[in-house]
């Protein structure tokens, strides 16, 4: 089981929900993805697509009081 972070703080959509499937497409099964962004859309659109492909989020947390997020995800 692996961990993958992807580093998207400081882009705007459509960015880091691009890059976030382009790192669910190459995990495996059971892998952790973590995203951390800071574009306040993403924070709703990154788990909207998750549940429509059927993953699991395990949790969104706000950083740096709230101008970032971080976005757990079961693959």
């Amino acid at each position: 089981m692996a961990e993958m972070e992807i580093d998207v703080r400081g882009e705007t959509c459509p960015v880091p929900l691009v890059e976030c499937r382009k790192a669910l497409k190459k995990a495996s099964p059971g892998d952790l993805v973590i995203i951390k962004g800071t574009h306040p859309a993403s924070k709703k659109e990154i788990p909207m697509a998750c549940e429509v492909m059927g993953l699991e989020i395990l949790g969104i947390e706000d950083k740096e009081k709230g101008k970032e997020w971080e976005i757990k995800i079961r693959r």
